[in-house]
């Protein structure tokens, strides 16, 4: 679990802009870690978090785009039901709110990333990071009669 860039990108809803945009990151050899993209009427939101902040930076500045960069926390949860939902009930306990979040693509099986902006970062990762009380032991002894 840590904390990570996510770059929030205003979109026109044309064709091409998208694939511009992940054309020139690709082209600069930039690595996406994960990504999420919203439209309405108007216009698109593409969220990313890449694994090289600074260079994102520099290649999504020559595009002339109106970008906002917020800090995320990234948690790598198994890619089962109710993971998501166990990390936030552990934040809503805490009374931390998720501004919104989403998740990577997870192999079956396997492991995933959840993106989560929520208001208190460095809360969240204490809460997230704490060992959950073990299980009493509630194995049930049957006395059997012998005869």
């Amino acid at each position: 679990m840590h904390a990570e860039i996510q770059f929030s990108i205003l979109l026109i809803n044309k064709p091409g802009i998208l694939a511009q945009i992940l054309t020139s990151l690709g082209d600069e050899k930039v690595n996406i870690l994960a990504m999420t993209m919203m439209d309405s009427f108007e216009h698109g939101v593409l969220r990313l978090v890449p694994a090289s902040p600074e260079h994102s930076r520099s290649v999504l500045k020559k595009l002339s785009l109106e970008v906002h960069e917020a800090e995320v926390l990234c948690v790598t949860i198994p890619n089962k039901p109710g993971a998501m939902a166990e990390i936030a009930a552990k934040l809503s306990k805490a009374h931390i709110n998720i501004n919104y979040c989403y998740v990577t693509a997870g192999a079956r099986g396997g492991k995933t990333t959840g993106i989560f902006k929520v208001a208190d970062i460095k809360k969240a990762i204490k809460v997230l990071s704490k060992k959950p009380l073990p299980k009493k032991n509630t194995k049930v002894v049957r006395k059997t009669k012998r005869g």
